[in-house]
């Protein structure tokens, strides 16, 4: 049997999430039910990553490479979906799936500290909480999202963390 590999199978969304800390509880979002992907579902805040996330911004070397492009997507997700402020960002896990739609998608997840804000939610979200660990499980989460806010606990208590583990 041979494979047929198209253009579209190298295509890719990338995703930058991010679950945020503050005073010892972590921002969780729920998505409206219209959404393609895990509608309404409890997560954290992200999105996809823009050509113009980079392109609009001078190059970072003589060869053309832009750097901190999750860390700005984070930033400029987190800002647009809640009207949050972050700092302190740090990288968590990675995780691939296929929306229902059949793109794939790449998430990074990443942790940040709130530094400044009130939330005010957009359109494609309708409920946030903030939650302790322990109350995180009460929500109907996407999965693998409780194990990812178990590490950030984890790195806020000074542990150091391994990759992701389905618990």
């Amino acid at each position: 049997m041979t494979e047929v590999i198209l253009n579209k199978d190298k295509a890719h969304y990338v995703v930058v999430t991010g679950i945020i800390l503050k005073d010892k509880k972590y921002l969780i979002t729920k998505r409206a039910d219209w959404e393609t992907a895990f509608p309404s579902k409890w997560t954290v805040p992200g999105g996809k990553l823009q050509a113009s996330d980079y392109k609009s911004s001078p190059q970072d070397t003589k060869s053309g490479q832009w750097y901190n492009i999750c860390e700005n997507l984070l930033r400029r997700e987190v800002m647009e979906e809640t009207g949050l402020e972050i700092k302190n960002l740090k990288y968590v896990a990675s995780l691939v799936f296929v929306r229902p739609d059949g793109i794939p998608v790449l998430v990074i997840s990443m942790s940040a500290d709130y530094a400044a804000g009130e939330v005010k939610l957009c359109d494609d979200l309708t409920e946030y909480a903030w939650v302790s660990l322990t109350e995180a499980k009460n929500y109907d989460l996407i999965d693998g999202i409780y194990e990812e806010i178990e590490m950030v606990e984890s790195i806020s208590n000074g542990k150091e963390i391994g990759e992701w583990v389905k618990k």
